[in-house]
C-alpha cells in the first residue's frame, strides 16, 4: 500500500499546484508541457532508459496514453469552465467505474464480499464527498466535457493497468515513452496557441512547470509500481487510489483553503475512510 500512498500524496499536490496557479495567473498549459519535459528528464536521470528497451514499449498503448494525457487535461479544463469544478471532480471520480468493470471482465479479478461492500460505501462516498449546493444554470450541451472526462479517465486508468502487466519491459521505459508523447502533443497545441493566439512564453511558467512534473512524475511512477505489486487486484489500487485523493484532498481543501464542507460532505469522507478499509481488509480475508 506505500506506493498507493505515495501516488496519492503526489496526485494531490498536482491538484494543488494547479489550483494555486489560477491565483498567481500562471498559463497552465505552459506549465503542462515544461512538466513533461520535467517527466522524461527525471526518467532519464533515475532509469537510464535503453533505447531498445523503448523501442519495444507497446505502441499502439503508449501512444494512447501519451495524447491522452494532455488532451484529457484540455477536457477537463473545458469542463470546468462550462459547469464548474465540482461536477467536472464528480464525473472524474465516478470513472473509477470504468476499471472495476475492467477488473471484473478483463484482468479477471474475483471479487470477495467484503471487496464489494467497500466499493459500494466508496460509490456512495464520492457523491457524498463532492455534492455542492449550485445556482449556475447550465446548458445542456456543456455536458459532454464531463462525460469526455469520466469516460477518458477510467480508459486511460484501465491502459496504465494493461502497460504495468507487461512484465518484459521494464516500467521505467514505458513511461519515458508516454511522456515524451505527451510533451509533444503538449507542445503542438502550445504552439497553435502562441502563434496562432499570441500568447507569450513567460519564465514563471517554466518554473511552475518543473515542480509541476515532480509531482507529477512521482504519481504515474508510484501508480504503475502499485499496479505491478499488486498485479492480482486492481481494483484495490483503482478504488483506494480514488478515495484516497479524496479524503486527503478534502482535507488540505478545508484547511489550507478554507472551502466550506457541509454535513454530507464530513459523511462522505467518512465513508470513503470506512471504503478503504473494507477493501484493505478484503486483501487478507476472503468473504
Amino acid at each position: 500500500m506505500i506506493y498507493i500512498l505515495l501516488s496519492i500524496s503526489c496526485s494531490v499536490a498536482v491538484a494543488v499546484l494547479l489550483k494555486l496557479a489560477k491565483r498567481y495567473k500562471i498559463h497552465v498549459l505552459q506549465a503542462v508541457m515544461w512538466n513533461y519535459l520535467t517527466a522524461i528528464i527525471l526518467s532519464y536521470v533515475f532509469f537510464r532508459p535503453e533505447l531498445k528497451q523503448m523501442i519495444a514499449v507497446p505502441s499502439t498503448l503508449s501512444i494512447a496514453i501519451g495524447v491522452l494525457l494532455p488532451v484529457l487535461f484540455l477536457i477537463l479544463a473545458a469542463s470546468v469552465r462550462n459547469i464548474g469544478i465540482v461536477k467536472s471532480d464528480i464525473a472524474q471520480r465516478l470513472s473509477l467505474f470504468i476499471p472495476i468493470l475492467a477488473s471484473l471482465y478483463i484482468f479477471g479479478e474475483s471479487f470477495s464480499g467484503l471487496k464489494v461492500a467497500g466499493l459500494a460505501v466508496g460509490f456512495i462516498a464520492i457523491i457524498l464527498t463532492l455534492t455542492r449546493k449550485s445556482t449556475a444554470k447550465t446548458e445542456v450541451s456543456a455536458y459532454i466535457y464531463p462525460i469526455l472526462v469520466f469516460i477518458g479517465f477510467g480508459l486511460i486508468d484501465v491502459m496504465f493497468k494493461k502497460l504495468a502487466l507487461d512484465k518484459s519491459i521494464p516500467y521505467t521505459s514505458t513511461l519515458m515513452v508516454i511522456f515524451c508523447i505527451s510533451f509533444i502533443v503538449a507542445a503542438l497545441i502550445l504552439g497553435y496557441i502562441i502563434f496562432i493566439k499570441k500568447k507569450k512564453i513567460e519564465l514563471i511558467n517554466f518554473f511552475c512547470g518543473v515542480v509541476l512534473g515532480c509531482f507529477n512524475f512521482g504519481n504515474i511512477l508510484f501508480y504503475m509500481k502499485a499496479h505491478r505489486a499488486m498485479a492480482a487486484n486492481p481494483s484495490t489500487v483503482f478504488a483506494a487510489m480514488n478515495m484516497g485523493v479524496i479524503i486527503l484532498g478534502s482535507i488540505i481543501g478545508i484547511t489550507l483553503f478554507k472551502e466550506k464542507v457541509s454535513k454530507l460532505n464530513y459523511i462522505g469522507i467518512a465513508m470513503a475512510l470506512v471504503a478503504i478499509l473494507l477493501i484493505t481488509l478484503s486483501q487478507k480475508y476472503a468473504v
